[in-house]
């Protein structure tokens, strides 16, 4: 373990859209590491979405541009087609996640390991979780409950951010100044998570770019993918 960095902070965010693109030029122009989860049966679809009476469009980048838009970052496993996976049976709930795992893989030219549950927390069970665990290569699966805690955890097939970045952007910055304050005796982990099509939602382009400003730089932090942060060696 590096005994310098007691800090990580890591991000996380959903369905693979074009404005990931936009998103990688600001965590790259600060130096932040980000994981970010595909549906492999949807890459290459274009459409639309309303959310919030706001239509944003929702286009799926092609299987070929995958590993030259993500490199630098972490490319984990969102199921194939985004699913209510409590609503499959079990042999669907594995080839969903584990077929989706092993296309990733080989579009991303390493194997992935990691995955978010689609749809949020509500949409899974603990069936869904124990078949995740016990029969795919996943090794790590991030829900949508918001901690609002630094605390890493030991479930790593259950396991819970810190903040949704979309609807907690005050809460964000709070914990944000909270966290660069601290001056921890064990490891302590800021996770955000969200989907980049939101920033067009409330045009907060700008307000993530704020936020990127704050969080960077900062010589007692470590900064990494899901993968680096909970797999990892260099902070814990």
């Amino acid at each position: 373990m590096n005994t310098k960095k007691m800090k990580a902070v890591t991000f996380s965010y959903d369905d693979a859209v074009t404005q990931d693109q936009r998103l990688i030029e600001l965590f790259d122009r600060y130096g932040l590491k980000c994981t970010f989860n595909l549906n492999s049966g949807l890459l290459g679809k274009a459409g639309m979405l309303i959310r919030e009476n706001v239509t944003v469009a929702h286009v799926k980048p092609r299987p070929e541009e995958i590993r030259a838009i993500y490199a630098g970052h972490e490319i984990a496993a969102h199921t194939l087609t985004h699913p209510s996976l409590k609503e499959l049976d079990d042999a669907e709930i594995v080839r969903q996640v584990e077929e989706d795992r092993l296309a990733l893989s080989e579009l991303a030219g390493y194997e992935v390991v990691g995955m978010a549950y689609p749809g949020g927390t509500q949409y899974i069970d603990d069936r869904t979780i124990e078949l995740v665990r016990e029969k795919t290569g996943i090794r790590y699966a991030r829900t949508t409950t918001s901690t609002h805690s630094f605390e890493p955890q030991t479930d790593l097939i259950r396991f819970d951010p810190t903040v949704y970045h979309h609807v907690e952007f005050d809460k964000l910055f709070e914990l944000a100044n909270e966290f660069l304050t601290l001056k921890p005796d064990t490891p302590k982990l800021f996770y955000i998570w969200g989907h980049a099509y939101e920033f067009d939602i409330h045009n907060t382009w700008a307000k993530m770019e704020k936020f990127c400003q704050l969080i960077s730089g900062q010589d007692d932090i470590f900064y990494g993918t899901n993968r680096e942060v909970l797999l990892g060696e260099d902070w814990i």
